[in-house]
């Protein structure tokens, strides 16, 4: 399995869909819309009081460094832990 990352020519500043970034991370709306109606995982943003949702490549980028940094935490104290 490919691990997930955002290309490196994608502008910071260039916008998602809601759906679009669900598609990247392989996971389901369902989840997605579960983190934000607890108040985790990314910041969104409508505009002009448009329905859709949008996240930027930056704010994206930003998610998955934190998710990765934390699930490397997870797993260096669960490795001291058996030691």
């Amino acid at each position: 399995m490919n691990p997930i990352a955002i290309p490196e020519d994608w502008d910071d500043r260039a916008l998602l869909t809601f759906e679009e970034f669900c598609q990247l991370i392989r996971t389901p709306q369902r989840t997605v819309r579960d983190w934000r109606q607890r108040g985790i995982g990314p910041r969104w943003a409508r505009f002009n009081g448009c329905g859709r949702l949008y996240i930027t490549v930056a704010e994206a980028r930003r998610f998955l460094n934190t998710a990765i940094i934390d699930k490397t935490a997870r797993d260096s104290r669960a490795g001291e832990s058996h030691g």
